[in-house]
């Protein structure tokens, strides 16, 4: 495989892998962390293919929208709302609020506030 892939893989599967438990992140947020900006993609194909031993919390990644990306009643659905609801993560709908369970969650209510307040 090139070299650059296994890197940019290398650097997604590090940050999906520092989201912190009780927290999500969508594919372009991981992107952007990983220094690939706009490769939402990306991160969809490079958790497709996490090698195999390779334990990573990809139930924590989600569509920009918080909706889990997995069919409705699927497996995979199925599978990442129960293990998203194990970790106090609320899921309505297949979606989660990336306001208040997102990584950058604690960051904009510090600096704007509660919605509302």
């Amino acid at each position: 495989m090139d070299p650059a892939i296994d890197d940019a893989h290398a650097r997604i599967y590090a940050a999906i892998a520092a989201i912190p438990r009780g927290r999500v992140a969508s594919y372009g947020a991981i992107a952007a962390r990983a220094g690939l900006p706009g490769r939402a993609r990306l991160v969809g194909r490079a958790l497709g293919e996490v090698p195999a031993g390779m334990e990573l919390p990809w139930y924590r990644v989600l569509r920009s929208s918080g909706q889990i990306a997995f069919p409705p009643g699927s497996q995979g659905f199925r599978e990442q709302s129960r293990r998203l609801k194990a970790e106090g993560v609320e899921v309505r709908n297949g979606r989660v609020s990336l306001a208040s369970f997102g990584l950058d969650a604690d960051i904009d209510r510090a600096l704007w506030g509660m919605p509302g307040g």
